[in-house]
């Protein structure tokens, strides 16, 4: 049986007809940069994110990178991260010339550690403290980082917080007084990647800022055109960040689809649970689920002996699986003159670089498919 870890063209064939109609019209209107149909998918993520506006940019690594010029974000300044993440998070921060901080993740969730946030600004230089710019906080996996406490710790320090939800859209997390906030919505920034792969995802690159300011707002808007405030006029430099209309068009119709997409995911983690459960494997975490509604844009479970050679003997099996992250950007070479890191001054970030391993989780799975991976795992746990 062939598992794939990502199966996209089940889901194009399902809604082929309404793509190739939302297509032709954007190329019958001949208006392929900006325009009507990015600002229907602007308005739909705002609402659908709980937040007052947002922005289409290029790319989730964009969105991460526009966020931090338009917060003045530029060199020397210093940003607090986590080093396990995908490469973009620190290298939107090293590309204006500033300093990424690290901080250790928590074991369960792989989100960065609150306490650990607290611990490192409490043990930093008043001159360190001063080049302190912002947080940005990774929503990992499809989970919502901790953002009460974070949110808290950013506003005694002065400190702006950028969501990096590329992972996450539609993630919810809940404050101690009840209300429930969605991904993107609690920052001053939320930041959106529309990759393939992710839960909503086009048909190439495309990202989204969401914000709730609406001074920050136009600056956006501004800084994703070169910094064009009129015709020729530019107060800033920007970049060319804007979204295309055809893959604006593509997402409205996806977006439609997203909320059952989302449920299928849950379900699908669920079976596996109870499939787990029932089978007896020893040695494997199953993913912690802290937040009611993780969206699970990856299925990552731990694997404390053998992960290596168990993501062979899946993939020889025909099971697609991948490890995300195995190398933790504070130790990455190309960092090395922004940062003087050891591999174990984040062993929690280490360890999971060791164990961690992504299953298939995407909507269009059956139970067979789920139970054969979990029957793939309980031969390999046989092999001594």
């Amino acid at each position: 049986m062939k598992v794939p870890l990502l199966d996209l063209k089940k889901q194009y064939e399902k809604i082929k007809d309404e793509i190739m109609m939302a297509t032709q019209e954007v190329f019958e209107s001949q208006h392929f940069i900006l325009g009507p149909k990015v600002e229907e998918l602007e308005e739909r993520i705002a609402g659908y994110s709980g937040c007052r506006y947002a922005v289409g940019v290029s790319s989730g690594t964009d969105a991460l990178l526009i966020s931090l010029m338009t917060a003045g974000v530029s060199s020397g300044d210093m940003v607090i991260t986590t080093p396990y993440t995908f490469f973009a998070t620190v290298g939107a921060i090293a590309r204006l010339g500033a300093v990424p901080v690290f901080v250790d993740i928590d074991k369960q969730t792989y989100n960065m550690d609150p306490a650990k946030l607290a611990e490192l600004l409490l043990s930093m230089r008043k001159e360190q403290r001063s080049r302190l710019r912002a947080i940005i906080p990774v929503h990992l996996y499809g989970q919502c980082a901790d953002m009460e406490i974070i949110l808290k710790i950013a506003k005694e320090h002065n400190l702006i917080v950028i969501e990096d939800a590329a992972q996450a859209i539609g993630a919810e997390y809940k404050f101690t007084d009840g209300s429930i906030k969605r991904a993107g919505s609690m920052g001053d920034y939320g930041c959106f990647s529309f990759y393939p792969t992710k839960n909503l995802g086009a048909f190439g690159e495309g990202g989204m800022v969401t914000i709730n300011d609406g001074n920050i707002y136009k600056k956006l808007k501004v800084l994703r055109n070169h910094g064009d405030v009129g015709r020729y006029n530019h107060d800033y430099v920007g970049g060319n960040f804007r979204l295309d209309a055809l893959q604006a068009a593509i997402l409205l119709v996806k977006l439609r689809y997203l909320d059952g997409w989302t449920e299928r995911r849950i379900k699908n983690a669920n079976i596996y649970r109870e499939l787990f459960k029932d089978s007896g494997i020893s040695g494997i975490s199953l993913p912690f689920q802290k937040e009611k509604r993780h969206i699970y844009n990856q299925f990552v479970i731990k694997v404390k002996n053998r992960r290596d050679e168990l993501k062979r003997y899946l993939v020889d099996n025909g099971i697609g699986c991948e490890i995300y992250y195995p190398v933790p950007l504070h130790i990455q070479n190309c960092f090395k003159d922004l940062v003087s890191y050891k591999k174990e001054d984040f062993p929690v970030a280490s360890e999971s670089a060791l164990t961690s391993l992504a299953l298939p989780i995407y909507p269009e799975l059956s139970k067979v498919q789920l139970r054969y991976v979990v029957d793939i795992i309980k031969k390999f746990e046989r092999i001594k």
